[in-house]
């Protein structure tokens, strides 16, 4: 690919202990890792094992020139000193309470939080996280407005100053974006869009938010280009039970993979590279051989038939786009 392995980064999320616990030598070489292949994009959030994640990052991050690598992390939610029993995909990470909260006063400690976390004096790009309906359910538009007053304005305001580079949403269904980037005096620049861009699900953000996001230049990172595990061997589709319809599908455009001698993470990764909306892509691991993995599929030649052949079997839509076109 004519692409820039700077485009490449890496999502800390696994690194905040999802789903199991993470040694902390496994996830430090993780990072250290990830820094020596030259990926230079990481982001993170305090909802990842509730600042945990963060720390790790810091820990290797703060040995480098601040100026040679992107940080991106997440406000709405803040980490508190009060400990609670943990449960769902972080319930291995710290015990601190996490509250949810997108005012004006929260994001701004939400923020000094994660400098401190993250042991730096700057960040890149934060993204107002899960403002969506499957974290909020009905909630979200009424959040959604609370957000608006509060963290848009907030952020557009560090934005305007220099502070940071970019803002925008960090979430996984397409409506919020859809949603944000109609805002005139609060438009976001570079929202993360996780599991809906991915070679298994991508329909729904062709209908509106990838053509919308590309005439509004409103810039996208796609997380969780693996569907969350599926696309790269693992056991999750969207962080829980693999469906039925996915299994199979992912089993057709397996067959076809194979038939053309291409790796399944190779096809994924760079499908989601394909669209001119992307800037970045982030998959996350808590593996240093996974991340290797992650580069040489970036790097891997896909001949143009295996291409023709998803788009002849209608195993992506007709409007995607893809390295070839």
């Amino acid at each position: 690919m004519s692409i820039s392995i700077q485009k490449l980064g890496l999502g800390t999320a696994p690194l905040g202990n999802m789903f199991r616990e993470v040694p902390e030598e496994e996830a430090l070489e993780t990072i250290q890792t990830a820094w020596d292949q030259g990926i230079r994009y990481f982001d993170t959030a305090p909802f990842y094992g509730a600042g945990l994640a963060e720390i790790r990052l810091g820990k290797v991050l703060s040995q480098y020139n601040r100026s040679d690598f992107l940080i991106g992390t997440k406000v709405g939610r803040v980490i508190e000193d009060e400990l609670e029993e943990k449960s769902g995909m972080f319930e291995f990470g710290r015990k601190n309470k996490i509250t949810t909260d997108y005012s004006e006063d929260t994001t701004l400690r939400s923020i000094e939080q994660s400098l401190e976390r993250l042991n730096t004096d700057s960040l890149d790009f934060v993204y107002v996280h899960d403002v969506s309906p499957d974290f909020l359910g009905d909630e979200w538009k009424s959040q959604f407005d609370i957000a608006k007053k509060g963290a848009f304005r907030v952020l557009t305001r560090l934005r305007e100053e220099g502070v940071i580079q970019s803002w925008g949403l960090g979430v996984n269904r397409t409506e919020p974006i859809e949603l944000a980037i109609e805002l005139e005096d609060l438009k976001p620049d570079l929202c993360l869009q996780a599991n809906r861009y991915t070679l298994l699900d991508h329909e729904q953000a062709l209908q509106k938010m990838m053509p919308e996001s590309l005439r509004q230049q409103v810039k996208i990172v796609v997380g969780a280009p693996y569907g969350s595990g599926v696309l790269a061997g693992g056991d999750h589709y969207e962080y829980g039970e693999i469906p039925d319809d996915i299994a199979k599908k992912k089993e057709r455009i397996q067959a076809l993979a194979n038939q053309h001698g291409v790796s399944m993470t190779a096809a994924a990764l760079q499908f989601s590279f394909a669209h001119p909306a992307v800037e970045f892509v982030i998959p996350g691991t808590t593996r240093a051989e996974h991340v290797r993995k992650n580069i040489a599929a970036f790097r891997e030649e896909i001949p143009a038939a295996f291409w023709s052949n998803l788009r002849d079997q209608k195993l992506v839509a007709a409007n995607a786009p893809l390295p070839i076109d």
